[in-house]
Parts: C-alpha cells; structure tokens; sequence
C-alpha cells in the first residue's frame, strides 16, 4: 500500500493494481518537499539542496539550468531512477519515500512515461513492437497491445510505419516512435530528457508541437528537461536550476 502526499479534501479511488488510493482534489500531480540529494566519495558532493516544487495536472514545464547544476539529478530522482538523501517526492499521490525496489517499478511502469535524447529503441523490433513492449510487461495479450500500438502511432503521424526497424527511419520519426512507447498506458506524468537534442532546428519543433499537442489532448503533465531557452520557452512555465537550487521559477501570461 502506498503513502499518499499532502493533501486537502479527501476522497478514495481505486489505483492500478495498487489498491485503495487517498488522493486529495488540489494535490499536485509532482510534489516535491524540501528535497536534497549527496554523493559520498573522496568528498561530498551536493547535486540538490533543500528543492520543493510543486506542478499541477495538465501543466507543461521547462527545466533548465547549466551543467552540473542538477537538472538530471532532479529527474531521475522524479522518475524514480534513484533515491534522495532527504525530502519528500509525491508523483500522482503516490509518496516514493520507504517504497520497495519492487513498488517503485510498478509507480514507474503505471505513472510514468520517459521520453529520451537518444530514443532508447530496440533496433531489432518494429516501431509496432517496441511501442507495445511496456504492454506486455504489463501483461497485456498480443492483439490488445498491437492495437493499442497502432492507435498510438497514428496519434503520432506514423500509421504507414509501424513495421518499419528504428534504422530504416529518420531521426524526428525516430523519437515519435519513443514518444508513443512513452504514451503506452497513458500515464498521468511525462518526462522529457532533452527530446530535441539529438534533432535539427526544424525536426525538433515538429516534435516540440507534437508534444504541446499531445499535452493539450491527453491532459498529461509534462516536465522537459533543456539546455535551449528557445525550447524552454514553448512551455507556460519555466524553471531554472543553479547549484542544485531553484533559482528561477518563470509562469509566462499567455498570448492576448
């Protein structure tokens, strides 16, 4: 059974093979309290200090900030990748503090979709097949996930080639492939690790679209981690890490 976080009004609901949820109507779907991440080594080193952060259903954020100044640390550890030193993180009322190895992959493989810089597709699988792989870890049967497969990669412009291999499509086809494998059960949180990076200027602001698209459409929250303040600013909201600090959290208005 799962610890849910912070909260105000309660109600009950029944969680994927979790059980019997608490989750409160005004809780953030990524709640972040007073985190902090150490490395031991020959010397300490501090990676996140003393982070809160809250974001919503259906928000689209930004993440920047240089380099080493914590921006992967903060995703992995929201993707539930590796572990704090100290603080809280809740992902859709779901608290990750005392989870077991085995409940965490459970909270990654039902709450969380990954998108990464470098696709992390099986070069031996058809996009239909690597789209559906999440599926049948799940348990899904061969003819629920393929359809689910092909209904997620017409969602995603590729509906002539769900039998093509990685190789035989180009870099921008590539990562919606990744994109669509991210979207598999739907998860209520997606994250991005530079998904544009590996991409040129005018794939990447397909993909870019496609994401703000799929973000408006299924109602996910979206966290993009970035390096570009371009990128960064196609999302409402941006913000900026520094020294393993917040230093900077943007909400732009939106266009009259």
């Amino acid at each position: 059974m799962y610890r849910t976080a912070r909260s105000g009004i309660q109600f009950s609901v029944r969680g994927p093979d979790f059980g019997i949820l608490s989750v409160g109507t005004r809780t953030p779907v990524i709640d972040i309290v007073n985190l902090a991440k150490k490395y031991n080594g020959k010397r300490q080193v501090t990676a996140l200090e003393d982070v809160s952060l809250h974001i919503a259903k259906g928000e689209m954020v930004s993440l920047m900030g240089p380099s080493g100044s914590g921006k992967s640390t903060l995703l992995n550890l929201i993707g539930a990748l590796d572990k704090p030193t100290s603080g809280e993180i809740a992902i859709d009322g779901v608290r990750l503090s005392g989870l077991s190895d085995d409940e965490l992959t459970r909270v990654r493989r039902d709450k969380i979709g990954f998108i990464f810089q470098f696709f992390n597709l099986l070069p031996s699988l058809s996009c239909e097949e690597n789209v559906a792989l999440p599926l049948h870890l799940r348990g899904w049967d061969r003819r629920k996930a393929r359809e689910r497969a092909t209904e997620l990669l017409d969602l995603v412009g590729l509906t002539r080639r769900t039998l093509h291999l990685p190789d035989e499509l180009s870099g921008g086809e590539r990562q919606r492939v990744a994109i669509a494998r991210a979207l598999s059960i739907y998860p209520p949180v997606l994250l991005a690790d530079e998904p544009t990076g590996n991409l040129d200027t005018h794939t990447g602001a397909e993909i870019l679209g496609l994401i703000r698209d799929l973000n408006s459409r299924l109602g996910a929250t979206v966290l993009m981690v970035t390096h570009d303040r371009e990128v960064a600013a196609t999302c409402p909201r941006t913000i900026t890490l520094r020294d393993g600090h917040i230093v900077e959290d943007l909400v732009r208005q939106p266009a009259l």
